[in-house]
């Protein structure tokens, strides 16, 4: 391969003042003004047009943010072709094609990797750093060719052999394999990430349906990019069995919990017993689920604080899910008071209190009931129902407590009161003139129903 660096250095040289050199830096200006006009009408567009097919959704519309080397590309080439038919110099153009290649390379790289991992917020210092180690190796790269040294790197490379078992591999080999295997996999995950962009946007489709046909999705595009990599670096896929029942006993050995939580996931989004927003208790944890993965949920208590959660833990154990059928939940507050005549009155008045409370229900009215008649007064409960149990519970159930103790206070009602007797005797001395008896009285005195007024 020539020297193009070289070689456009000698005719730049040469030919500084030739025509041929001016029309090419024309043309090179010209192809890149054209390249940003293009890409700025398909930009606006694929932005402005909102009624598209899929496949321009998909296709086109996904490259928006690196047409413009590409369209600058595509236009050096076709000069150059052009350029080449005339018998026309081409020096600059042979420089500027792989320095626009290069560019376009790298945006695109960057705009798939963002693409794929935007969502995931623990990748970013990584993604940033293979984002420079990339950059600088394209760069690397563009150097070595424009310089002349590239084929004599691709041939000590084939000529660089590694014993690895009976076989002998040459470090290209080994290298085009790992490049086979990345863009492969980085096109699945791509193309995973964009079917499931497309899948959440389908409204008529349930969450959990929409979530398992995307991760199926996916996992079957990593496992044949996988596939397809291995089988073009040349690697018998026969061996891949005995890895496999490798991989089966360690499952059933020591990833049983693992196994277990990744199906119960999948079980879970296709079951729909769980969905994003619901509140739900399973054992000691109760929230809000914010986010079902393929190994665990997420639950948001009501402080704040997130549990994660194996999806094995709500296959095993019984889940009370508020949100299943219906949003509507019953809570209720005790009250004991003294001994009334006129009970019928006063549970009008704790329903009435109740009823003005702002979270409670009025599409099922409060309902105050007389439990017990006790000893120490008569024992009454206040039922509500509220339908938003995701703003919690504790708040609503002190706003009705407050309530039916502002009305105890208006309407003078006295809550029953404990009373306890108790006894104490010396030490040392058990005679009957030693003995003493001392009454502690927590209240009043007891309520009598003779005389409750």
């Amino acid at each position: 391969m020539p020297d193009i660096l070289t070689d456009f250095i000698a005719s730049l040289l040469s030919n500084l003042r030739a025509p041929g050199l001016l029309e090419q830096v024309g043309l090179l200006v010209l192809s890149i003004c054209l390249g940003w006009l293009l890409a700025r009408a398909l930009r606006r567009l694929f932005t402005v047009n909102a009624v598209q097919p899929p496949a321009m959704q998909i296709g086109l519309g996904s490259f928006v943010k690196v047409l413009t080397p590409v369209l600058t590309l595509l236009l050096l080439i076709l000069v150059k072709l052009l350029m080449q038919k005339l018998h026309q110099p081409v020096n600059l153009l042979r420089l500027a094609i792989p320095l626009v290649a290069s560019l376009a390379l790298m945006r695109f790289v960057f705009y798939v990797l963002r693409r794929i991992f935007a969502r995931n917020t623990g990748v970013g210092t990584f993604l940033l750093l293979f984002e420079k180690t990339f950059g600088v190796l394209v760069w690397i790269g563009l150097l070595l060719y424009i310089s002349g040294m590239w084929p004599d790197l691709v041939d000590y490379l084939d000529s660089t052999v590694l014993p690895i078992g009976r076989y002998k591999v040459s470090l290209l080999a080994i290298m085009q394999a790992l490049v086979s295997v990345l863009v492969t996999l980085v096109i699945a995950l791509w193309a995973g990430a964009t079917i499931e962009e497309r899948l959440m946007r389908m409204n008529t489709m349930h969450s959990s349906i929409r979530t398992v046909v995307a991760r199926m999705a996916r996992a079957f595009l990593i496992l044949v990019a996988v596939l397809l990599s291995l089988s073009l670096v040349g690697i018998d896929l026969t061996v891949l069995s005995v890895f496999g029942g490798a991989l089966g006993v360690a499952i059933g050995l020591g990833l049983q919990k693992i196994a277990s939580s990744y199906v119960s996931g999948f079980v879970i989004l296709l079951e729909r017993s769980l969905a994003i927003g619901d509140m739900v208790a399973v054992g000691t944890f109760y929230g809000k689920v914010t986010q079902i993965n393929s190994r665990y949920t997420v639950l948001q208590g009501l402080d704040g604080i997130d549990t994660v959660v194996p999806n094995e833990i709500f296959m095993i154990n019984s889940v009370q899910n508020y949100s299943l059928t219906n949003r509507v939940l019953r809570l209720s507050t005790q009250v004991t008071i003294i001994y009334q005549d006129d009970i019928e009155s006063i549970l009008l008045l704790l329903e009435q209190a109740t009823r003005a409370v702002n979270r409670v229900t009025h599409e099922i009215l409060p309902q105050a009931l007389l439990l017990k008649i006790g000893p120490d007064g008569l024992e009454l409960e206040v039922g509500f129902w509220i339908t938003d149990p995701e703003n919690g519970r504790l708040n609503v159930l002190s706003d009705v407590n407050r309530a039916i103790w502002r009305v105890l206070q208006d309407k003078q009602i006295k809550i029953a009161q404990v009373k306890r007797d108790i006894k104490v005797l010396h030490e040392g001395n058990f005679g009957a003139d030693s003995q003493q008896d001392l009454a502690i009285d927590s209240s009043q005195d007891r309520p009598n129903p003779k005389n409750s007024q």
